[in-house]
């Protein structure tokens, strides 16, 4: 992949990515105003490209944003920036935002939202924590409050979760669990979060406040074709220090292993037997194997 040359599509059209610029007057730029997907493609196959696209539509649509391009549009778009690239395995970022405004928060003013797809490579992690687990901790930084803005809205504000990796950071691990505004687990910054208890697969519910991953539902598919338990309930932090096992998920980290957190060892301190078997199942289903 020539980085350097990588064309991404802007609002239509294929542009040098030098070139590839939107107005410091749009209120995604000002406001954080819009809605993306972050997508995978694994051996020139565009992996659940429909549920991606389908989530994009419907954060759009929760936010009043009208996408000036309908899902099979953009669908071919995507399409067409991976082959104009020649890319076969890369991360894919689409955006939508609201357009160009004026300096007041007033959405009203923002006549075309502005769409862009990149495609790239991405590394979330090095290799050697996917063999051997990451050390992650709990932050104070909470979720928003659902009731503030819905999790299921993928949006461009991610200052929570940002200054949640601010905790990480400074705590020298690559990741942190954010809890939400009842203190019960939710999601990391970045990824959804599994324990493996006494054989069952869990993960928090969609009540509490996580954003529903692709990458999530597709392991838990896997696990359930395996016939492994899989239960979506409140945990606590005391769940997770108790776990035989846990483990996240994520576009870009797809599924990694957790060895530690806050300090406590999880399980006898390596990669868990079903984590290595969901691990397995996960790539064989994204290489179409």
């Amino acid at each position: 992949m020539d980085i350097a040359n990588l064309l991404v599509w802007l609002n239509g059209k294929l542009v040098p990515k030098g070139e590839a610029k939107i107005s410091v007057y749009d209120h995604g730029m000002l406001y954080g105003d819009g809605v993306f997907e972050g997508i995978r493609q694994y051996n020139g196959r565009v992996f659940e490209k429909q549920a991606h696209l389908k989530r994009l539509f419907e954060s759009a649509q929760a936010i009043r944003l009208k996408i000036p391009f309908t899902m099979e549009q953009l669908s071919a778009a995507l399409e067409e920036t991976l082959a104009a690239n020649k890319l076969r395995d890369c991360y894919i970022r689409l955006v939508v935002t609201r357009g160009i405004g004026y300096l007041g928060i007033s959405p009203k003013n923002c006549e075309t939202p502005s769409v862009f797809i990149i495609a790239d490579s991405i590394q979330m992690y090095p290799a050697e924590m996917y063999q051997n687990g990451m050390s992650i901790i709990t932050a104070s930084t909470i979720r928003n409050h659902p009731n503030s803005l819905s999790p299921k809205i993928k949006s461009l504000n991610y200052l929570n979760n940002i200054l949640a990796k601010w905790e990480a950071i400074d705590a020298g691990v690559p990741e942190a669990v954010m809890l939400n505004h009842l203190g019960y687990v939710c999601e990391c910054t970045g990824d959804n979060i599994f324990i493996v208890k006494d054989g069952v697969l869990v993960t928090p519910s969609e009540e509490s406040g996580v954003l529903m991953g692709i990458t999530r539902q597709a392991v838990m598919g896997i696990a359930r074709a395996a016939g492994i338990s899989v239960v979506e309930k409140n945990l606590t932090r005391f769940d997770l220090y108790v776990a035989d096992e846990c483990f996240l998920t994520g576009t870009g980290a797809e599924v990694i292993a957790v060895t530690m957190i806050d300090n406590r060892k999880i399980g006898d301190g390596k990669v868990g037997a079903v984590t290595k078997q969901l691990m397995e199942g996960f790539h064989r289903k994204v290489r179409g194997e």
